[in-house]
């Protein structure tokens, strides 16, 4: 589980900004947003450099 959409909606961005920045399409950013897939970790790091936030902000914690 990941924590992108919260994240945009903290720096008020959308879905379409953050997939123009990270070259995915809109389709594949709301997938990660609803968390009905997940990037890879490749990826991961790409959006956290983008939104300017380290990479664990992005991710549920599990401890």
């Amino acid at each position: 589980m990941n924590r992108i959409k919260e994240v945009l909606k903290e720096q008020g961005r959308t879905q379409t900004w953050l997939a123009e920045k990270i070259e995915k399409s809109y389709v594949v950013v709301t997938n990660y947003c609803n968390n009905n897939s997940q990037p890879s970790i490749e990826i991961l790091r790409k959006i956290a450099e983008v939104l300017d936030v380290d990479v664990r902000e992005l991710l549920v914690p599990t401890k």
